[in-house]
């Protein structure tokens, strides 16, 4: 596992989803020892290249409303709908584990009713997507449980029970506060074990995405994302399709990744 930065000192708590994706088709030989073009996998996207853990800032739903002159929900559940596609075209290129960025402990600052109606959503996409869940075998971890109360909450703890998901919150500091670590025993490889992402088989992005044409990470996995890759689109999360996600990993499968060496 590769080393990461110091942690801020105060590290802003979001809530993050992960999938850990099924692996679907493979390069065949042929006969004459080559390789053959996947046909699980658009021209031009190599299987032994594909990023194994891809991120996603999911941005600009609000303004894609209202520059149709839509209401905020509206935009919201539209790149839900962008979300389910992508979920999709990870499985079916062989992408492991995706991440995204669900809600922000920023966004707790909106509005009281756009921080309502956010919840709302993610209880109904929990409800309507909980089949998704379980057809794909997929892996969900849900982070910073303790910051959401109420029905949602609820909801997002009766999802782990039915489809065996993992909650996951820095416990380092309790670990200590008990004396069952030491504060000298408290080192990188220690952290590295209590990062929200440590129960996939690869914690750290190969690759992020954000969306909206902005140009920052907005305190999302800042430790995870020390070595990864970043491309930011311009289109706006719910116009977020096939065709830029395909540009992103094409993108990505050119650099020479080099960690520092």
């Amino acid at each position: 596992m590769l080393p990461s930065p110091h942690l801020p000192k105060s590290p802003p708590c979001s809530t993050i989803d992960h999938f850990t994706l099924g692996h679907h088709g493979k390069e065949e030989e042929d006969l004459d020892g080559g390789v053959e073009v996947d046909p699980t996998l658009p021209l031009g996207l190599r299987r032994e290249a594909m990023p194994r853990h891809v991120a996603i800032i999911m941005d600009g739903n609000r303004r894609w409303a209202r520059s149709r002159g839509l209401p905020v929900r509206s935009g919201y559940e539209a790149g839900g709908r962008t979300l389910r596609k992508v979920v999709e075209l990870c499985c079916k290129w062989g992408i492991k584990v995706l991440s995204v960025f669900a809600f922000s402990s920023d966004n707790w600052f909106r509005p009281k009713v756009e921080v309502e109606l956010l919840m709302s959503l993610f209880e109904s996409g929990m409800q309507e997507d909980t089949g998704i869940f379980l057809s794909f075998k997929k892996k969900v971890v849900i982070c910073c449980l303790a910051l959401i109360t109420g029905k949602t909450s609820e909801y997002l703890r009766q999802l782990q029970r039915t489809i065996r998901c993992h909650s996951s919150l820095p416990k380092v500091a309790l670990k200590a506060k008990h004396g069952l670590i030491e504060p000298s025993d408290i080192d990188i490889s220690l952290m590295e074990q209590e990062l929200q992402t440590n129960c996939t088989e690869f914690p750290h992005p190969d690759l992020l995405i954000r969306t909206s044409g902005e140009f920052r990470i907005s305190n999302f996995m800042l430790w995870q994302l020390a070595y990864t890759e970043l491309f930011f689109a311009q289109s706006l999360w719910p116009d977020f399709g096939e065709a830029e996600f395909l540009k992103a990993l094409l993108a990505f499968q050119q650099r020479q990744r080099r960690y520092g060496g």
